[in-house]
C-alpha cells in the first residue's frame, strides 16, 4: 500500500492520469488494503481505500465512534478527485452514502455512482442485538458466528489482539448506533449489491432505491455477507464496477 498526500487515502498504483477515481470504503474492522487489490484488474482506474483513524499508518489517532464525526472530518479534511465513483461495504456503504450526502450538503461535487455492498438500508436499523457492547471474549465470539471472526493468527497473539479489537468494537458501534436522518434522495445512481446467502434478503436491498433519483440496480452475487472475497462473485462485482465506472468518466 502506498500512502498519498492525505492519510485519509491509501492506493497500490497511483494513475494521475486515469480517467475516473474509485473510493472504497472498508467495512468494520477491515483495511482498505484489501479493496485497493482490485487496481491490478480495474486497469483503467486508480483504486483508493479510506483508511480511517485509528489503524494502520493512523494507529496513535483516536478511534470514532458516530457515524457523523467520522464524516464530517474526511469532507473538512480530504478532497476527492473528480470524476469518482464510491464503494462501501457493510458498514463502508453507510460511510460512503452519507459522504455523498455531506459533500451535497456542503455544495461540493459528489460520486458519480454510489455501489452500495451488503448493508441494510439506513430507515431499517439495526436488525440484530448490539454486539459493540458485549465483553471481549463473548465479542469476538459474536465476530464469529455473525461475520466469519478474526482470523486465527490475530486470536492467537494477545498484544495483536489487543491493537486490532478496538476498531473491531469503534466500527460495530458506528454501525450499530447509527440513526438516518431524512433528507431529500441524492441525484446520483445507485447500485445495491448482496450475497445470495447473506443475512439481509435482496427485498431488503430493494429498499434502498428510495435514496436516489438517478437510476437504480441491485445485484445479487454467490456467497454471504462477504461475497465479494471470493470467485466467481468478486470477477462478478468488478465487472459491474468496470462497466459503471466507464460509465462516470
Amino acid at each position: 500500500m502506498t500512502g498519498t498526500t492525505s492519510p485519509w487515502a491509501l492506493l497500490r498504483a497511483r494513475r494521475p492520469d486515469a480517467p475516473t477515481r474509485l473510493y472504497c470504503f472498508p467495512h468494520s474492522g477491515g483495511s482498505p488494503g484489501e479493496y485497493i487489490r482490485w487496481a491490478q484488474r480495474l486497469p483503467s482506474t486508480e483504486v483508493l481505500g479510506i483508511q480511517l483513524p485509528g489503524r494502520g499508518p493512523r494507529l496513535t489517532e483516536k478511534l470514532f465512534t458516530a457515524v457523523p464525526d467520522l464524516v464530517s472530518a474526511l469532507v473538512s479534511e480530504f478532497t476527492f478527485t473528480e470524476p469518482f465513483v464510491f464503494f462501501g461495504h457493510s458498514l463502508g456503504a453507510l460511510v460512503a452514502f452519507d459522504t455523498a450526502r455531506e459533500l451535497r450538503a456542503r455544495g461540493l461535487p459528489g460520486p458519480r455512482r454510489l455501489v452500495l455492498s451488503a448493508c441494510t438500508p439506513p430507515h431499517h436499523g439495526l436488525q440484530r442485538a448490539p454486539l459493540h457492547v458485549l465483553p471481549d471474549e463473548e465479542f469476538i465470539d459474536a465476530l464469529s458466528e455473525q461475520f466469519g471472526g478474526l482470523p486465527p493468527a490475530i486470536r492467537s497473539e494477545p498484544e495483536l489482539l489487543g491493537l486490532v479489537l478496538p476498531a473491531y468494537r469503534a466500527d460495530l458501534e458506528m454501525f450499530e448506533r447509527y440513526e438516518y436522518v431524512p433528507g431529500e434522495p441524492l441525484p446520483c445512481p445507485m447500485t445495491v449489491v448482496g450475497g445470495a446467502d447473506d443475512y439481509i434478503p435482496p427485498a431488503l436491498l430493494a429498499d434502498w432505491q428510495q435514496y436516489t433519483t438517478g437510476g437504480f440496480d441491485l445485484y445479487t452475487l454467490p456467497g454471504g455477507h462477504f461475497y465479494l472475497r471470493d470467485e466467481p462473485a468478486q470477477e462478478q462485482l468488478l465487472r459491474v464496477l468496470a462497466r459503471h465506472l466507464e460509465k462516470a468518466r
